[in-house]
């Protein structure tokens, strides 16, 4: 089997931290349950550039007992599980190629060592795998049924991409489900970021200045952890209504110039490029910690921030000092990557479970349905959502009441009145 993987010396405590991500998974237990039983995807390929965490491996494994042949990259050089990408080499045989801390040239062979197996399927978190089929494996695109997509970042850029007509084959929007979008982004992120925040330096949250930069549901539930640590949240965006919302939570609303002047702690979670530019870094307060916890590493202008610098070192794993010129220090974490998956272990298992089980689902839907789509972004069917829900609650002990025949057709009819 070909593999890349750091140390296969860490497999077992790899295997250790699997089998606890599992036993906080019931929704994708079941599901797996069902996979062995059905084998709804034997004979397919499966090619995943996601991050590989212990919640993945579960995923993986999954997978794997519906009869899918399966290759996993990382979808983030920071990202990667060292401990976990061994043991599934190793204990479940699935071919991973990721490496914690690997460079780009390294990143992107991954990547082309998991199109190498020639997938009928792919899953992405990101969409840098559909990106380097599209542009430099286009001969592969022929055997390739269909494709998910995790992230926003990864569903904006393939809705680009099919608007342009340049999308080849159609792909599930997994983050557009409400399953995962309202739960992943906002309890997923809010706790994850705040951990990498905390694992990566140490510093006490409570009555610090803390600006966070966009307001969606990945915002919302910083800026709520934020709040829950003791912190004063700051909110900046750019949509109006967004902006009033966050004032309507009890958020403080400022434009992220004037708040960058007395942030002690600075997030970004928009998505998009720059947003803590050269003239917020000029104007940074001293000490100011930079943190992002979007998908990509272009949230703040690295490039303006060494040339506003006249030295940087390292203070910390993960903790990069900047002396800026005009003699104030920044502090950036994690080469402005993810936060959450770059100095912590991302999301816990209990709100990944619901998000992978629509990866599951999604796989076995592209599978059965693909020659029924256009080349566009979609989203699981709204019954797949209510299914995973109902299942998550039943398993942990939660019932919830069910409308009555009367009330269903009060729901459907018109005649009754004041």
């Amino acid at each position: 089997m070909k593999y890349h993987v750091k140390d296969e010396k860490l497999a077992n405590v790899g295997l250790q931290r699997i089998e606890w991500a599992d036993s906080r998974m019931p929704v994708l237990r079941i599901i797996r349950s069902d996979f062995e039983k059905r084998r709804p995807l034997t004979g397919i390929k499966i090619g995943c550039c996601l991050h590989v965490t212990t919640e993945t491996a579960n995923l993986m494994k999954t997978l794997k007992s519906g009869g899918a042949d399966v290759r996993l990259c990382a979808s983030n050089p920071l990202s990667t599980q060292d401990d976990v990408a061994a043991a599934l080499v190793k204990h479940f045989d699935i071919p991973v190629f990721a490496i914690k801390e690997e460079d780009l040239d390294t990143y992107y062979s991954h990547i082309n060592s998991v199109l190498d197996m020639e997938p009928n399927i792919t899953m992405d978190d990101g969409a840098d795998l559909i990106s380097t089929l599209h542009s430099k494996r286009k001969q592969l695109l022929k055997n390739v049924k269909g494709g998910t997509e995790e992230t926003t970042t990864g569903v904006i850029r393939l809705k680009s991409m099919a608007e342009k007509g340049i999308l080849r084959y159609p792909v599930i929007a997994v983050n557009d489900s409400y399953t995962k979008y309202l739960f992943d982004n906002r309890y997923g992120t809010g706790q994850s970021t705040i951990d990498g925040i905390l694992r990566s330096t140490n510093i006490l949250l409570s009555g610090k200045n803390f600006l966070v930069c966009g307001y969606g549901w990945c915002g919302r539930g910083i800026a709520t952890r934020a709040r829950g640590m003791g912190a004063n949240v700051i909110v900046s965006e750019v949509n109006p209504v967004r902006a009033l919302e966050a004032l309507m939570d009890g958020f403080r609303v400022m434009s992220a110039l004037d708040a960058i002047k007395i942030a002690d702690v600075v997030v970004t979670a928009t998505g998009d490029i720059n947003v803590i530019d050269e003239k917020h870094i000029e104007n940074a307060k001293d000490g100011c910690i930079l943190a992002n916890s979007g998908h990509f590493d272009v949230e703040i202008n690295k490039t303006a921030l060494n040339k506003l610098s006249k030295s940087h070192r390292e203070a910390r794993k993960f903790v990069e000092m900047f002396e800026l010129k005009n003699g104030k220090k920044v502090y950036l974490l994690a080469e402005g990557r993810l936060v959450n998956l770059s100095s912590a272990e991302g999301h816990p298992p209990d709100v990944m479970d619901m998000s992978f089980a629509n990866q599951a689902l999604a796989a076995e839907y592209i599978n059965k349905n693909s020659s029924k789509f256009e080349n566009k972004v979609y989203k699981l069917p709204d019954e797949m959502d209510r299914k995973i829900a109902e299942i998550k609650l039943e398993e942990i002990g939660i019932k919830i009441d069910k409308l009555t025949p009367e009330q269903r057709k009060y729901l459907s009819s018109w005649q009754i009145g004041t």
